[in-house]
């Protein structure tokens, strides 16, 4: 998989911005604000999956405008295609679409659509947070990296959350309506089902990512400290099995939780709990991990999703490293550039020079949204 270019409109900062990549490592740098991190976020969303910094679509449209719109060309193992998102805000959207989504001019329903076409990993400050977060950062960790690798997974997941809200409103209805008591079976039967693809998902894909990580641990800590994944869901490993043995556990669940989830108004078991624990010498690392630990724990978590989408696809991810050169040390730096030869790598830093020696390289200098110059290594 490969970037060739991508052109830029009213994308936050950016008012205007053309940029032929390198099939290696392109350096996007700059001082703090300068819309390097905007780069790489227009990048990212080509995956088919939200902004990897939370935004909303009106909060990429360039201050002032009506609209924004990225677009590139890119290149994998069979031909070359051309993508293009058109953000609209809502006041001036036409037709009430606030969103255009374009695959070699055919139009698209949602960005979504683009999920299995263009395939990113994306490592950002924040991702050096996911040890130390609360359980929903790991839960979006498993289900951004899922959804590339397995379209029909963003499906799975926003029945389930449809299904959940439905229930949840139902139990908070009971104490009027007694008598909506009837309809809780029906309810259940479809959250058991939605979650049992979820989490069935879930488990699968931190089994494969298990050995890749637990190697890269071990480079990273040269074999000194053992690295461990474990997914926590509620369900013992022989519910595990098949998506019907988790069917049934979840029915089960729920109705055995019935009572207490109608005193709460909450349903209390299901993927919207669950976690990914990470482990350094069988110990949670949350608890008991060095910050040095935990960030050679998140570094091997994102070098087994690029080996993960590779290993499934068969197409080589583009690397999308954001800001986060200056948050790792030495050793895992060299660590990180060393393993991912072979790879086409944007990488956003305040200064160039530490990469000039790399070969097959591109150096781009953006300064307020503009890009300022460009050098080849």
């Amino acid at each position: 998989m490969r970037l060739d270019n991508i052109e830029l409109t009213n994308f936050r900062n950016i008012c205007s911005l053309h940029l032929e990549a390198a099939a290696g490592v392109n350096v996007i740098h700059g001082e703090n604000a300068q819309g390097k991190t905007n780069l790489t976020e227009a990048i990212w969303m080509f995956t088919g999956t939200r902004s990897f910094r939370g935004a909303k679509d009106r909060e990429m449209i360039r201050f002032g405008q009506n609209s924004c719109k990225s677009e590139i060309t890119f290149s994998n193992q069979q031909r070359t295609q051309t993508a293009s998102i058109e953000l609209f805000d809502s006041a001036a959207a036409q037709d009430k679409k606030t969103r255009q989504i374009l695959l070699n001019g055919i139009t698209l329903e949602n960005t979504s659509e683009l999920a299995g076409q263009f395939y990113a990993v994306v490592f950002s400050p924040a991702h050096l947070s996911l040890v130390r977060d609360g359980p929903a950062f790991r839960r979006k960790f498993l289900d951004t990296a899922i959804s590339q690798i397995l379209p029909r997974y963003d499906h799975y997941l926003h029945e389930y959350q449809r299904v959940l809200l439905q229930r949840n409103t139902l139990l908070k209805d009971l104490a009027r309506f007694p008598q909506l008591i009837d309809t809780m079976e029906v309810w259940e039967e479809h959250l058991a089902r939605a979650a049992a693809a979820v989490v069935f998902c879930r488990a699968r894909y931190v089994d494969r990512i298990r050995p890749q990580a637990a190697a890269v641990y071990n480079g990273i800590s040269s074999g000194k400290e053992r690295f461990d994944l474990q997914y926590q869901c509620g369900a013992q490993s022989e519910s595990l099995q098949t998506r019907d043995d988790l069917r049934t556990f979840f029915l089960r669940e729920y109705q055995r939780t019935r009572r207490e989830d109608i005193e709460r108004g909450a349903t209390l078991c299901g993927p919207h709990r669950d976690d990914l624990e990470l482990l350094v010498n069988e110990m949670p690392m949350r608890l008991y991990g060095s910050q040095g630990q935990q960030r050679s724990g998140v570094l091997a978590l994102k070098m087994a999703e690029c080996s993960m989408v590779e290993e499934v696809t068969g197409e080589t991810p583009v690397v999308l490293l954001d800001d986060v050169m200056s948050e790792l040390d030495a050793s895992r730096r060299d660590y990180l550039l060393n393993h991912l030869e072979g790879r086409q790598v944007f990488v956003t830093c305040c200064d160039d020079e530490n990469f000039r020696g790399l070969k097959e390289g591109r150096s781009f200098l953006i300064h307020a949204g503009e890009l300022m110059d460009v050098q080849d290594f």
